[in-house]
């Protein structure tokens, strides 16, 4: 049986009994190349699964678009029925054409398909939580999400999500969304090189709303620094790894979710979380963000 690790400390969601540790799970890249279609290796992807959870990972983000569909599928066949404690974080907001696109699905009918598709491929009669993804691609876009995030309200209070949160967002639509709903967490782009949303971090800690950040080593191109080999070199470690324990230092309301279908980057990615890092190379490491 996998030993259970530190995982950086736990986080509880607002309003909710939900006490997470800070080291999550995202099951994006268990599907295939550009997250379409099934993955090379189905059985590995099980594993790397059923390894987080036996690690001690109780909260796992995935989508129905992912895939699309494959993802949570393979959540279903690795861990249902699932273990007493186990958070599965979903979003609903976009759709995959044939050409492998990422589309808006924000009408009232997406939604409400998308709501019930998670339902049934991740074999749940209710959904922990529920991000609501807007916004462009690798960020937040200026509008309204009143319409979209009104209708997951509606059902919330069907019983068929307990808690809402919201991704790839600023400030004023946060505000827009929690005059409609509590919202628990907020999902944006964030790591070592990207720090538009800083003061955003800060003040969700202040509120005690969880920060999930995505992309956390720079996005599909990974972050190239000298600054960061530098420190893994002198830690014995990855940049992902640095990378992941600087996110933890950061602030106590971050959760991360890094992804794998490796069961070797899993064990390497889940040990960031007892990384150390000293206050001089925290210093160092923040000058990548203001080059």
């Amino acid at each position: 049986m996998t030993k259970q690790i530190d995982l950086g400390g736990s986080f509880t969601l607002p309003g909710t009994a939900m006490r997470l540790e800070r080291m999550g799970y995202g099951a994006m890249q268990l599907a295939g190349p550009q997250v379409w279609g099934p993955p090379r290796d189905r059985e590995a992807a099980v594993a790397v699964l059923r390894e987080a959870v036996a690690a001690g990972v109780n909260h796992i983000d995935t989508s129905d678009f992912y895939g699309p569909h494959v993802t949570n599928q393979i959540i279903r066949e690795a861990l249902h029925p699932y273990p007493d404690g186990l958070v599965i974080v979903t979003k609903i907001g976009a759709r995959r054409p044939a050409d492998k696109s990422w589309v808006h699905a924000l009408s009232r009918e997406e939604i409400i398909d998308a709501v019930h598709d998670n339902l049934q491929n991740l074999g749940l009669d209710v959904l922990d939580v529920v991000n609501l993804r807007v916004g462009g691609v690798m960020g937040p876009t200026d509008g309204s999400i009143e319409a979209p995030l009104t209708v997951l309200a509606e059902l919330k209070q069907q019983g068929l999500i307990r808690h809402l949160g919201v991704s790839n967002i600023n400030a004023n639509q946060l505000a827009e969304a929690a005059s409609i709903t509590e919202i628990v967490c907020v999902q944006n782009l964030y790591n070592l090189a990207h720090r538009d949303d800083d003061g955003f971090v800060a003040d969700l800690a202040r509120r005690g709303i969880a920060y999930v950040p995505f992309f956390p080593l720079g996005g599909f191109t990974p972050l190239q620094s000298s600054e960061l080999d530098t420190a893994a070199a002198t830690l014995g470690a990855t940049p992902m790894q640095v990378a992941l324990a600087w996110l933890l230092q950061r602030s106590p309301n971050i959760l991360l979710i890094p992804g794998t279908s490796s069961l070797g980057h899993l064990r390497e990615n889940l040990s960031a979380a007892t990384l150390e890092l000293p206050a001089e190379m925290l210093a160092e490491l923040d000058s990548i963000g203001r080059g």
